[in-house]
């Protein structure tokens, strides 16, 4: 026997001992079916119940794992919180008199959501404001709304959480990123001592608690639902807290970078794929979270190259649809504005900030989104008068940032 065919003809033949168990196991099953089948039923009934009941059992299983991973998940972020404050749990049932007195000065209210509108929608006016979702002119008086910690919850109004399960799956990561917030908060003036190397230690926990938030916020903006619940304002606004503070924005995009482009990656596309009537209110909303995102400039670098890519690719399939004569996508089209109305804005902001630098969009997609601009915007001026202006704008905006770079 030549070397070598004893081992292929040994798979071999446990290959067709697999595959005949198989048949037999099968064979078997169909006999234990038609065996106990009851009276008035058909077989074909009777196994579609059987597939049902099991399927019901495993998805209960699946339940019971994601209720306790979600406890340990809890479980590991007040241990996080504690490690890094031991002062945040309670003594005698009462909190800290120095940190009792500065919540005391502070003006902690409810937002005013009045504001949100509840019309058709259709209204897409630039004095369309986003303090629709409550954090556009007063956005750094939201950190007003941040609860203190576990106990200080007590003394502050309680979130207004929603009843729905995509409310129930904010909640944990919420709160826990609230209190990390506030300690922050304390700890700057003072009133704690905090130590905020240990998020470099529990990395599994903070990052877990950021993909929930972010996880959760795509699920609301994914909901046709509108105008938005007052508890998706206050996940933003921990959102954009996190991102903006000093310290606790280091760790938050060192752990979840990559998570945090996913998150801009599928709002931009939400934004591009939403087809439903009364969406333009809804947009403006999402579109302002990308703006605030861009308050990062880490954030804002990714961000203006993601926007540069897409705006540039619709543009060539509308020239390229516009040369042949061809059908292109209406509501794309439609769409595409407040990417452009973004891209507009966070250039602006780059171009006005002093710390402005060639690193990042000035690259590789600044040259792409530049490159035969002209001739697009010269071929579809006549067509699309409104789209062709925005693309100059955007390209004026690049162009008076690399003056100013120079």
């Amino acid at each position: 026997m030549e070397p070598g065919r004893g081992g292929a003809a040994e798979i071999k033949d446990g290959r067709e001992k697999q595959v005949w168990y198989l048949k037999i196991s099968k064979l078997a099953l169909a006999f234990a079916i038609i065996h106990s089948k009851p009276r008035g039923k058909s077989c074909r009934e009777y196994t579609e119940h059987l597939a049902k009941t099991v399927s019901e059992q495993d998805f209960g299983w699946k339940s019971k794992v994601e209720a306790l991973e979600a406890e340990v998940l809890r479980l590991r972020q007040e241990l996080l919180l504690h490690k890094i404050c031991p002062r945040f749990c309670l003594e005698n049932g009462k909190p800290d008199a120095s940190a009792e007195t500065l919540l005391d000065q502070e003006c902690i209210n409810p937002m005013s959501y009045s504001s949100q509108l509840e019309d058709s929608g259709c209204d897409v006016s630039n004095d369309y404001a986003f303090d629709s979702l409550g954090v556009a002119s007063d956005f750094h008086q939201s950190e007003h709304n941040v609860s203190a910690s576990k106990y200080w919850l007590e003394r502050v109004p309680p979130l207004n959480l929603c009843c729905t399960s995509k409310g129930e799956s904010l909640r944990a990561p919420v709160q826990f990123l609230q209190h990390l917030l506030e300690i922050r908060k304390l700890s700057e003036g003072g009133v704690l001592q905090a130590d905020f190397t240990e998020l470099e230690n529990d990395s599994f926990t903070i990052c877990n608690s950021v993909s929930e938030l972010l996880d959760g916020l795509i699920v609301f903006y994914n909901s046709p639902e509108f105008p938005f619940s007052n508890f998706l304002t206050e996940a933003v606004c921990v959102l954009i807290n996190l991102i903006t503070d000093t310290k606790l924005s280091n760790h938050i995009l060192k752990k979840c970078f990559k998570k945090l482009e996913e998150f801009k990656k599928n709002l931009i596309q939400i934004i591009l794929r939403n087809s439903s009537i009364n969406r333009f209110q809804k947009l403006h909303a999402i579109s302002h979270t990308l703006v605030l995102l861009g308050r990062n400039n880490i954030l804002r670098n990714s961000l203006i190259a993601l926007l540069l890519s897409e705006v540039r690719q619709f543009a060539e399939q509308l020239l390229q649809a516009y040369q042949i004569q061809a059908m292109y996508d209406i509501t794309k089209f439609e769409n595409i504005f407040p990417l452009c109305m973004i891209l507009e804005q966070l250039l602006q902001n780059e171009t006005e900030e002093s710390n402005v630098s060639s690193s990042g969009y000035d690259g590789e997609e600044k040259n792409k989104f530049l490159k035969n601009l002209d001739l697009i915007i010269l071929h579809l001026s006549d067509e699309f008068p409104l789209f062709s202006l925005y693309l100059w704008r955007v390209s004026v905006v690049l162009n008076s940032a690399q003056i100013q770079i120079d």
